[in-house]
């Protein structure tokens, strides 16, 4: 190591403490984490891109500092979509400390890549105090049935007021008003159910009408209306 003159100069002053890093809470132990195969845990990150106008969920569960399975969900921005493929690819294999100076294509993927070090860094992860974490596979436990990523979509103008078009129960097919013009529910069909009955032999109207489901006061709207079309 080079040093410059006026420390070549100086003298040794020894140091005391040598208790190393804190201790950082990984799968129901205390770890004290020196280099990266001593990171494990399933966490979460979400990143943007520079002109935000499309944002990632990046779930990774890590095991002895090697990432074993990957979640990459996107929203508002159909180039993501691609770059999410090549990510999912990318991911599964690599160390954290190769995946955080990789290349994810996207800037918001890698912006959740950063966002997620940090969290599983110092120990803030989803597993931090679950013994032996949780089994390769778990973060398809976020997508519920038919492997489908909750969303929610809302379009409302100062004119023209709200319109539901998607929520955590499905994509919504009508709302509810009361004799306000107020929203007191709504109609949805549950689309990752519905294409998982047609997947196995249901027949496409039978699985339609089979998925529809209402919220709210549905039932008592004074009128109904298409959040697509009026």
């Amino acid at each position: 190591m080079n040093v410059s003159h006026e420390v070549e100069r100086m003298c040794v002053v020894h140091k005391g403490p040598h208790h190393g890093p804190a201790p950082i809470p990984e799968e129901g132990k205390w770890v004290k984490a020196y280099q990266i195969s001593d990171i494990s845990g399933l966490s979460h990150g979400v990143g943007w891109c520079a002109p935000q106008q499309g944002a990632c969920k990046l779930t990774l569960n890590v095991k002895e500092g090697i990432i074993e399975e990957a979640l990459v969900e996107t929203l508002g921005c159909s180039g993501m979509t691609h770059s999410a493929a090549m990510a999912a690819e990318i991911l599964p294999g690599k160390t954290l400390l190769e995946a955080l100076n990789t290349d994810l294509v996207c800037d918001a993927i890698n912006v959740a890549m950063r966002e997620i070090f940090k969290q599983l860094a110092y120990g803030r992860s989803q597993t931090a105090f679950s013994e032996n974490g949780l089994p390769v596979g778990a973060s398809l436990e976020d997508l519920g049935k038919g492997l489908r990523s909750q969303v929610g979509t809302m379009f409302s103008t100062s004119v023209k007021g709200v319109r539901y078009l998607e929520l955590a129960e499905g994509y919504v097919l009508a709302i509810g008003l009361d004799d306000n013009g107020e929203v007191i529910g709504y109609k949805f069909v549950r689309l990752g159910k519905m294409l998982e009955d047609i997947r196995h032999g249901m027949a496409p109207n039978e699985a339609y009408e089979k998925n529809i489901g209402t919220y709210g006061r549905f039932d008592e709207a004074v009128r109904v209306i298409d959040p697509r079309e009026e």
